[in-house]
């Protein structure tokens, strides 16, 4: 699995976009709550694009899991934003998942586009100062060496 999380982590040429920016700010609001990424500054925000019918996104979420309930104490939140057009599917995943971690459905992809996401999952790491640290296009081990490492460094470097 280090080897897809290395391939999925690798580009070609120059840093891909938002690498070193800001994040995009943004507010979505579903039928269960409003998440506004502003109101997370100050938190080291793993930001995961996803979907139910997707089957990498449905393979990486065990990982997302334990990551989240793992790395919660050193400051990092994951937050789901599904692009999920079928509300029954999504609530039911997130159920039968036992998806701890903040979630928000997105069907109009509003916030997916903002970010210019085109596969899923996509995952943005946004440091406490609202920086986008990293991205990974495609399924990650979320519980492998380099990312808990990187996560670790992040949050010992930002102390807020």
């Amino acid at each position: 699995m280090v080897v897809l999380l290395l391939s999925v982590g690798c580009y070609t040429g120059s840093r891909p976009p938002r690498i070193g920016t800001n994040a995009p700010d943004f507010t979505v609001q579903d039928a269960d709550r409003k998440v506004s990424l502003s109101e997370l500054h100050g938190q080291i925000v793993v930001l995961n694009f996803w979907a139910t019918w997707c089957a990498p996104c449905v393979e990486e979420i065990p990982s997302l899991i334990g990551m989240s309930e793992r790395m919660k104490a050193k400051g990092v939140t994951v937050v789901g934003v599904s692009i999920d057009v079928d509300g029954d599917a999504y609530h039911r995943f997130l159920k039968d998942h036992g998806v701890p971690f903040l979630t928000v459905r997105d069907p109009d992809q509003k916030s997916s586009r903002l970010y210019g996401t085109s596969g899923w999952p996509e995952t943005y790491i946004i440091d406490r100062s609202g920086v986008v640290r990293r991205k990974f296009i495609g399924p990650v081990d979320w519980n492998s060496v380099e990312v808990t490492e990187f996560l670790t460094k992040l949050s010992q470097n930002q102390k807020s």
